[in-house]
Formats: C-alpha cells, sequence, structure tokens
C-alpha cells in the first residue's frame, strides 16, 4: 500500500498546520492547536480557525488546490520528479516553499530527490527549475526571481523570491510585449488605480528577454496575505472560468470587512481590460489582500490583449450572458454588467467617461513605447479603437434613453 502523503503548513514562516492525504480521495488540513491558541489568522477565507479537521473528500481543498503551479512550469516539474505527471499533492510538496501569498507548505521528510532525466538540457529556464521550489499559477514559461546588488536571479532552494519572470511562448513570441504594453496602457486608462510594477529585461544565466513583474506579495520582511478569487469562491483552479464576473462583485458587497466602493473599482478594471482586448479575465486575475481592517484589492495584474491571439470569447460570463463574443460586445452588456453589480446609472456613466478621458494617452503609450515591434503596437492600438466604436461610444446614449 502506498504511503499517503502528508504536509507542513506555515503561515509567514508560523508552523499552522497539516495538510494530510486520507484513505480514499480524501484530503484534510488541521490547524495546529498552538497556532490557533496563539491568535494567529486563518490561513485562507475559506478554512476559518477550528480545531476540528477541514475535510474535502476529492482532492487538494480549493485553497490549496490554487497553490499548484499551472501549464509550463507544472509539465517541468512533473518532469523533475520523474513523472510525465505528477499528482497536485505531489507537485504542492515538492514546490511549496515560495508560493503565492503568505502560505507555503513543507514536505517534512522528503524522500526522493528530483532528477534532470527529464528535462530539456539546453533551456536554460527547465534547468534553473532544478534548485527553485517556487510554485506559480499561470501558463506560460516562467520563472521565480530575486534580486541581489541590482541583478536577478532564478530563486533558489530557500530563497523567497521577489520577482516574477515571465516569457515567451513558442507559439506566442510576442508574449511579453503583449503583457508589457497591455500593461501600461491600463496604468493610462485608470491612472488612479494600482498596477502591478513591471520591465523587460534578461535574467541572469538566460539568454532571452523576460517580463519581470514585482511581486506584490512580499515586502523586504516577510509574505504579504492574499488570495485568488478563484480561491475566496472556493473554486478549484480548472474552475477558474466557471462563473461570472458578478461573482466577484457579490463578494465584495457580502462579506464582513469589504468596501462596497472597490466592487465600483472593479467594475472599472473589467471595462478597461475588455478595452483592451483581454478576454482572458478569470477568476485567478483578481485577487484580494487580507489586512487588519478586512478583505481589499489588490494592484491589477496579467493584462494580455489575449483576442490578438484568437481568444475571442470573454472568460466569465457577462451581464446574463455566456461566451461572449468580444465582437459583439454591445453597450446592452456593459450597463447589464454594471446593474448586476448594482451600481446607478450614473456610476457606470461616470466609468466610461474616465476611459474615454484617457484612451487618447493610452493609445500614445503604447506608440511612442521604446519595446514592442511597430506591427504589434498597431494592432493593439487598432482593437482598442475597434472596441471603443463599437461597444463604448455608445453607451452614454443607451443610458439616457433608459427610464
Amino acid at each position: 500500500m502506498a504511503n499517503l502523503l502528508w504536509g507542513n503548513v506555515y503561515y509567514k514562516d508560523i508552523f499552522s498546520g497539516c495538510l494530510r492525504e486520507e484513505p480514499g480521495e480524501r484530503i484534510s488540513f488541521t490547524y495546529d492547536s498552538s497556532y490557533i491558541d496563539a491568535g494567529y489568522p486563518a490561513i485562507a477565507h475559506t478554512l476559518p480557525l477550528q480545531k476540528n479537521a477541514h475535510i474535502n473528500n476529492v482532492g487538494l481543498h480549493p485553497f490549496f488546490d490554487n497553490l499548484v503551479s499551472e501549464g509550463w512550469l507544472e509539465q517541468a516539474q512533473s518532469r523533475l520528479l520523474g513523472k510525465r505527471a505528477a499528482s497536485r499533492f505531489e507537485l504542492l510538496l515538492a514546490f511549496g516553499f515560495d508560493c503565492a501569498g503568505a502560505v507555503s507548505i513543507i514536505d517534512p521528510d522528503p524522500s526522493g530527490g528530483l532528477t534532470k532525466a527529464m528535462l530539456d538540457m539546453e533551456d536554460a529556464k527547465e534547468m534553473a527549475l532544478f534548485t527553485s521550489r517556487a510554485s506559480l499559477s499561470g501558463i506560460q514559461p516562467k520563472l521565480a526571481i530575486i534580486e541581489k546588488n541590482g541583478k536577478f536571479y532564478s530563486a533558489r532552494i530557500n530563497e523567497v523570491s521577489t520577482h516574477i519572470a515571465k516569457f515567451s511562448s513558442p507559439g506566442h513570441t510576442d508574449l511579453i510585449e503583449n503583457e508589457y504594453l497591455s500593461t501600461l496602457a491600463f496604468r493610462f486608462l485608470l491612472p488612479d488605480d494600482n498596477v502591478v510594477e513591471q520591465r523587460i529585461l534578461s535574467i541572469e544565466g538566460i539568454n532571452e528577454p523576460a517580463l519581470l513583474i514585482k511581486r506584490f506579495d512580499r515586502s523586504p520582511e516577510e509574505r504579504i496575505h492574499f488570495e485568488e478569487f478563484n480561491q475566496l469562491l472556493n473554486r478549484r483552479s480548472k474552475e477558474k472560468y466557471e462563473g461570472a464576473h458578478k461573482d466577484m462583485a457579490q463578494f465584495i458587497r457580502h462579506t464582513k470587512g469589504c468596501v462596497p466602493t472597490q466592487i465600483y473599482q472593479l467594475y472599472k478594471r473589467i471595462l478597461a481590460g475588455l478595452l483592451l482586448g483581454n478576454t482572458d479575465m478569470h477568476f485567478k486575475n483578481f485577487a484580494m489582500f487580507h489586512t487588519s481592517a478586512g478583505l481589499r484589492l489588490t494592484p491589477s495584474y496579467d493584462q494580455v490583449a489575449a483576442a490578438l491571439y484568437g481568444y475571442k470569447t470573454v472568460a466569465l460570463a457577462l451581464g446574463g450572458s455566456h461566451n461572449v463574443l468580444l465582437a459583439a460586445l454591445k453597450p446592452r452588456n456593459i450597463i447589464k454588467l454594471g446593474e448586476e453589480f448594482e451600481l446607478s446609472s450614473g456610476a457606470i456613466n461616470m466609468a466610461v467617461r474616465e476611459l474615454e478621458k484617457n484612451i487618447e494617452a493610452a493609445k500614445q503609450v503604447i506608440f511612442e513605447s521604446k519595446l514592442g515591434k511597430a506591427h504589434f503596437k498597431n494592432s493593439l492600438i487598432k482593437l482598442m479603437e475597434k472596441r471603443w466604436n463599437g461597444t463604448f461610444a455608445l453607451i452614454g446614449q443607451s443610458l439616457s434613453k433608459k427610464p
């Protein structure tokens, strides 16, 4: 009989409890009594402090499931474990030292080492993973990075990363240009909002450009506690597309300690993303910090004009409709979304007017950017213009006709 997996769970380096496989497909998490007695906070919104075990009947609890790597990194880490496909618990135990947020998972008795046998020995990114213990979501190639004396290196064992490096993929060779320019334009569309810090440079030992993102869940002193909406809404990683934008608004409105005015901020972020052709705004691309006053939105991140790659439908249900084609997005969809967020007509109009005021500056910053090929910049600008004229320009007129 195979040994059941288990690991120690830490909150900001404080032992908080044990994550354990149970007979069958169940996995439990149990808070350590000393953690509860010391008055430390719950490690997750959906894992309240209690002495009894939290038991998930099939697989990892959604909070932990969303900490497991995805895409390129998940596949590469499975190969490091000598497998074509490792279980999600195996991946979390092996690479859970440096996860998103304040929680880490450590295997107290790692029985087997990692192997380079199944790695691409000519790929510096894959070879860097051999000494890394980071778990990152998202499907594109990426590495956890640490800054040392003004230079950037792949984070090694027992190092907590300060940045994330994203790389282009064979199918989308301009992916980092896309995210860089989309994020830059987003910052100009919503100049009063918080957006991740980014730049394009090379990582030591890796001979290709990377989009370097400063982690908002790290400070010089500690890991910072946050959760993606997929975790807050108790959805597993693979369920990140199952639901509607309004689910996030309702969560903010009905969760103690949240600030209802952030519903309007969230609405503006979604509108700006749609204007930029970001059709991949799923629940893992929005998140909230845990603060002493309650949950608060994190900076905006993962802005990519996915529509330029053929992803034509909006990721989440919008205005009561699923799989909405971006090209078919009408003023009524944007208005209905605002109504689902329980925003007034005045608030909806004000959000659109802010985009109208800033769209020329956003297009200009794309055009003037020293990074990005001219044809790509032109494609992004044309996408924005088409989306503005097709969706946003007539919203004020449509609102004026409402009773």
